[in-house]
């Protein structure tokens, strides 16, 4: 299994808006595609203060070749679509990890 963990720090004035359009419009977007098996957001809790607050949101392929085929298929346009609702009150990076048994 493949879990892809995409990291934001959002700023506390979108912070509300943002978390309510996250998980009602944009995490449904992504599992719509079909190849995300499941899903989970977090809030980190052990962080300074740096003027915002940090999510973990992770969605989890069965197979590289599901994540593959998400990224050069659908990450570009909902990857664009957060940005041009919040663009300059967020900060993220993104990581993929795989599943060691």
């Amino acid at each position: 299994m493949f879990l892809y963990n995409i990291t934001y720090n959002i700023e506390h004035a979108a912070h509300d808006e943002w978390i309510q359009w996250m998980k009602n419009t944009h995490v449904p977007a992504v599992l719509a595609t079909n190849l995300p098996i499941g899903n989970r957001i977090f809030k980190l809790l052990t962080e300074i203060d740096n003027g915002g607050v940090t999510y973990s949101f992770q969605f989890f392929f069965a197979d590289q070749e599901d994540y593959n085929t998400y990224i050069t298929e659908h990450s570009s346009r909902l990857a664009a679509e957060v940005d041009r609702r919040y663009g300059s009150q967020y900060v993220v990076f993104r990581t993929l990890l795989q599943e060691i048994v």
